[in-house]
Formats: structure tokens, C-alpha cells, sequence
């Protein structure tokens, strides 16, 4: 479990909060401190007050993937090959191993024809897919996504969400702005003014949004 107690950071308020396993989305208004929250449970910031558990251990402890919103952030090397296996160099992971690794998660992400390029040539959906397989290969506890799906249209939103499944790992937390991947979810929180204000199946807490602009579209249709 993912447990968060007493915390506060900077705007973000929380109390408690228990996350499974599974797939967490995180919405909520601009400036409601979804991004925060993200970066608080990716280890980048340290709380002020309260604690951030994952497992038992702080998130610092653990083996993080991070996929900021802006894919150029995420971004270490020049050449494609290099920047997917940075995180097995710096882990002193052998070479031989490290190809192999690097060479099945492009295959398993369709991106074998990017590895010879470097990445000031990559769209920034392509750039996306870098950071996201660089997050991957390390085999990571926590894959944390900062609205990686705006810069993925919707087919290629869903092949990367069952490849997160079948990946392994056991806690993925994403930001988005798409209500539609929120919706694919395990876990829904909602956000604002940072605090949590809703949580729960995605089916329990969209009932409680349906009059405003985070329902679901397609969903609009069943009612």
C-alpha cells in the first residue's frame, strides 16, 4: 500500500489516504495540486510535514519512473539507445543486459525505429514514449505519469495503458486531463485546492461529477 499521513507541502493538505495496487488517476481543476501531489509520492519533493510510505518505505527508498508533463524535462541524452538505458547505467547494470532490456521494452512499445535517432528529431508524442520506456526498463515499484496521454492520441494512449498493466508494476499514479483515461482507472482522486476531495472507483466518484466538466463525455451518453 501507498499511505500518506499528516501531510503538508507547500498548498497540498492530507490527512490520510490509502492507495492499492492498480492504477491511480488523479483529476481535478488547474492549480489544484495534482502535479504536487505527484511529485510528492515520485520522491522530486520531500513533505514538510507527514510522511509518504510506499511499501513501508519512503518514496526516495524506492525504485521510481517518472514521466513529466513536459517530455524534454525528462530527457538526459542525446541519442534515443541512450537515454532509454540511462537508468540500468547508472544502476551499473551489465551491458550485454542492459541492451537486451532496452532493445524489449522498444520492441514491446513500438518504438524500435527510434533507437538510432537522436532526440532533438522526435515529435513530442515520440519524445513521450522515450521518457515512458526510459521509466519502464528499470522495472520500476512506482510509475508516476504527469499527463503523459496529451501529447498521445486515443489509440496510442490505449496500447501504452496495457502495456503499464501487463508490465508488472504494482503502482502506477497518473495525472490527467482527459477524463476518458481517468475513467480506465482502478482508483479515482479528485482534487482541489489540495486537498482530496473525493476518491474511490472511477464508477462511484464520476456519479458524483456528472453536472460538471469532469464527466466523462462518452459516459454522458449513458445517462
Amino acid at each position: 500500500m501507498i499511505e500518506l499521513a499528516g501531510l503538508s507541502y507547500r498548498m497540498i493538505r492530507i490527512d490520510s489516504l490509502t492507495i492499492p495496487p492498480g492504477i491511480t488517476s488523479v483529476i481535478g481543476p488547474n492549480g489544484s495540486g495534482k502535479t504536487t501531489l505527484l511529485r510528492l509520492c515520485s520522491g522530486i519533493a520531500v513533505p514538510e510535514n507527514g510522511m509518504i510510505h510506499i511499501d513501508g518505505k519512503t518514496p526516495r527508498e524506492t525504485d521510481v519512473g517518472w514521466v513529466n508533463e513536459f517530455p524534454d524535462k525528462n530527457i538526459l541524452f542525446s541519442r534515443v539507445s541512450d537515454e532509454i538505458a540511462s537508468a540500468l547505467r547508472f544502476s551499473h547494470v551489465p551491458c550485454d543486459e542492459t541492451d537486451r532490456a532496452v532493445k524489449t521494452i522498444a520492441r514491446q512499445m513500438n518504438i524500435t525505429h527510434l533507437l538510432d535517432r537522436t532526440i532533438k528529431e522526435l515529435s513530442g508524442g515520440e519524445k513521450v514514449l522515450v521518457a515512458l520506456a526510459s521509466a519502464l526498463v528499470q522495472h520500476p515499484k512506482i510509475l508516476v505519469l504527469d499527463e503523459y496521454d496529451s501529447h498521445l492520441d486515443e489509440t496510442r494512449c490505449l496500447q501504452i495503458e496495457e502495456l503499464i498493466r501487463t508490465s508488472g508494476v504494482p503502482y502506477v499514479i497518473r495525472c490527467t486531463q482527459q477524463m476518458e483515461t481517468a475513467s480506465r482507472g482502478d482508483l479515482l482522486l479528485v482534487m482541489e485546492d489540495g486537498k482530496v476531495t473525493l476518491s474511490g472507483n472511477p464508477a462511484r466518484v464520476f456519479a458524483s461529477l456528472v453536472q460538471t466538466p469532469f464527466y466523462p463525455m462518452s459516459w454522458r451518453c449513458r445517462i
